[in-house]
Parts: C-alpha cells; structure tokens; sequence
C-alpha cells in the first residue's frame, strides 16, 4: 500500500511523521516546501506537485477549509488522477454541504471517501494520541484503520454517511468556544472584582471542571494570558463557529450560543486578535471591562 499526505501545516505535519511509522511509501505535499524538507529526511518522498500525491492507494488530506481542499482536490487534478478503488480520507473540518459535494464527487469518479476530521492540539498530534471522528462505509475505515491508529489513540464512528463526522467536529468545536468564552467571562468577572484571573482558574479547574483537559489547557492559557503561538488560531475558530451554525440552519435547528460566539469572535478578530490562539477570548473579555 502506497500513502500519500497533503497538508503540512502544524498538525499535517506531525500526522505525516506518525504515518512513515508504517513502514511504507508516504509520499508528501505541502504549498509550503519547509515541512516537505523535513519529512523527506525522515523518509518521505516528496512530491513535485499536488497531482501527483494521486498515484497512493490512500490520500490523506489535512487543509484549513472547504475551499483549501476544493483547490488541492478538484482544481489541483489530485481526485482525477486517483484510481478507481483508491481512498481518499479528508482530516479537515470542513462544512457538512461540503463533505456531502465531496463524497458525490469521489462516488463519481469511483474513489472511496471517508471524513476523519480530529480532536486534538499539536502536541496531541504529534504524540500520535488523536481522537479521530470517521464517518463512511464499515468497509472503506475496515480498510484505513491500522493508518488511522498510526495517528490517533481512538477512531470514533459516526454514521456511514461522511458528512456525519463533520457535524459532530463542528458540534465538538462549537461547544469547545462555549467553554473558552465562559471560562474567559468568569475570569474577567472575578478580575473584575479583585481577584486573580489564574486564581479563578484554580478554582473551577480543580473543582467544577476538575479532570477536563479544555478547561485545564485553555483555562490555563488564559491564566497565563499565554495567546501566542497558536496551537488553533482564532480565526479558524471562527470559521469553525460559523460552519457550525450553518449545519443548524440545514436541519432548522437555530444555536443561540453559535449566533453569539458569531458576534464575540468577530469583536476579538476586529480587535486584531485573529492569528492568537482561541484562548484569546479570555483576552477579548476582560478589554471589554477594560483590564488589558
């Protein structure tokens, strides 16, 4: 079996890395040659141009959006030059419309499609301990699975239609915001009163939240006003938050919550707020009492 990984970027990477642990040929693009360079000396073979990632048995895909793996898919010549009974197993948080265009398009061409999208920071990635949420037929995830369990400790599944997985990323990010924003509010209320944030912090974290790795990581962030680097910006936060509300609309299911995290990310993103991590909405609750 042949592998191929497109999408290098900070989580891309690392899954690539776990990938060549299988022992077979990984070959590897990225828009950006750097992580290319770097996985060619682990072994991996890189590849001159996005088409030609199509020649693997499994392509795996790890781009920012819908648009991203539109591009590098369809208009890159990838999908057209996969061959039939070939697998194409898209890791990305993309919108549930989008999977579902996709899943049709790769039926069409003959090519299996299975949605994997990913629970889980950098670090996580790179220690090979992803949650991975798949949906597709038994038979198509039956035939990736032992590739999958290179990069995750736990496949997850969710339906046989992949748009399904989507939803329930979408779903998981959507109630991960909720819990940012809430923790950063509670925060800047307690601030607000005298008391440290990080005391706060200390509080629910071993009380209310006690064993939650969002409310320790996150919570921990904001204690620390620790934004930058990035381990999941902001703005694709945002994107993500959007999406989410958008896959409600499709089934008639309004989310308050969704329609105000739509409003509080844009007010972080004006604030140019954009590029930190999303634990930046600590930040953006406590300017809005003035106390950074």
């Amino acid at each position: 079996m042949t592998i191929a990984f497109i999408g290098l970027g900070s989580m891309g990477q690392h899954m690539a890395a776990n990938l060549l642990r299988s022992g077979q040929i990984v070959h590897v693009w990225n828009r950006n040659p750097g992580p290319v360079q770097a996985l060619a000396a682990k072994g991996a073979r890189p590849a001159a141009t996005a088409a030609e990632c199509g020649i693997a048995d499994v392509v795996f895909t790890m781009l920012a959006d819908d648009n991203a793996t539109r591009d590098v898919m369809v208009a890159g010549g990838v999908l057209d030059a996969m061959a039939p009974g070939s697998i194409h197993v898209n890791m990305a948080t993309v919108s549930v419309a989008f999977a579902r265009e996709m899943a049709a398009l790769h039926v069409e061409k003959g090519v299996g499609y299975v949605a994997a999208p990913v629970l889980g920071r950098v670090d996580v990635a790179e220690a090979g301990k992803l949650n991975i949420l798949a949906g597709g037929s038994d038979e198509l995830i039956a035939r990736v699975q032992p590739l999958l369990d290179l990069m995750g400790q736990k496949t997850w599944r969710f339906g046989e239609a992949p748009e399904q997985a989507n939803a329930v990323k979408l779903a998981c990010n959507l109630t991960l915001a909720c819990a940012i924003e809430a923790m950063g509010e509670g925060a800047a209320l307690a601030g607000a009163h005298g008391i440290p944030p990080a005391n706060f912090i200390d509080l629910i974290t071993t009380t209310l939240f006690a064993g939650s790795p969002v409310y320790k990581g996150y919570g921990g962030m904001i204690a620390r006003q620790a934004y930058s680097p990035a381990g999941f910006k902001l703005s694709l936060g945002q994107k993500d938050v959007r999406l989410a509300v958008e896959a409600g609309q499709g089934k008639n299911l309004p989310l308050a919550f969704g329609d105000a995290l739509q409003a509080v990310l844009k007010e972080a993103i004006d604030h140019g707020d954009a590029d930190l991590d999303l634990a930046a909405l600590g930040k953006n609750a406590a300017r809005r009492g003035g106390m950074n």
